[in-house]
């Protein structure tokens, strides 16, 4: 199974970069390969506690799949966490992860993001056909959250 880590410094408060990741409707303007998403369903199961279930469409010039997956986030921990439900993978375990840290520079708040991603596809060779592409995608990832998370929140 693949996998990719990173942890990053942003000058963003954990609850923005959390309500960012969190509002995975936007996701196709700015994350790399999702060019659609779909909330197939939407409930709270506790204070501050949401599940979705989301249909995702990624994809590269021709190649196009699309997988629903679980997201699990939660304000009061300030966690994030998708499991696939269905779709080209046979395994997908994605975490995220917000912390605040000491204000940076003229006291701007700062948190620390972490994301880990592991997934396994179920055909060997969409696997490798799309093995490669997720593995350079996930390395913008951070990247791309960083860079929208300024547009939303102004560049500090």
């Amino acid at each position: 199974m693949k996998n990719f880590r990173n942890r990053r410094l942003v000058p963003h408060s954990a609850v923005e970069m959390f309500e960012l990741v969190r509002d995975v409707e936007s996701y196709p303007k700015f994350v790399p390969l999702c060019e659609a998403v779909r909330i197939r369903r939407r409930d709270e199961t506790a204070p501050g506690v949401e599940m979705l279930v989301v249909e995702m469409q990624v994809g590269f010039k021709a190649i196009c799949e699309r997988y629903t997956s679980r997201v699990a986030s939660d304000a009061n921990k300030l966690e994030i966490r998708v499991d696939c439900l269905d779709g080209p993978f046979r395994k997908l375990d994605n975490r995220w992860g917000f912390r605040e840290e000491s204000p940076g520079p003229e006291g701007r708040p700062r948190s620390t993001v972490d994301f880990y991603i592991a997934y396994e596809f179920k055909n060997i060779a969409l696997g490798v056909l799309m093995g490669a592409m997720f593995d350079k995608a996930f390395q913008k990832y951070s990247d791309a959250f960083a860079k929208r998370a300024d547009e939303v929140y102004g560049r500090r």
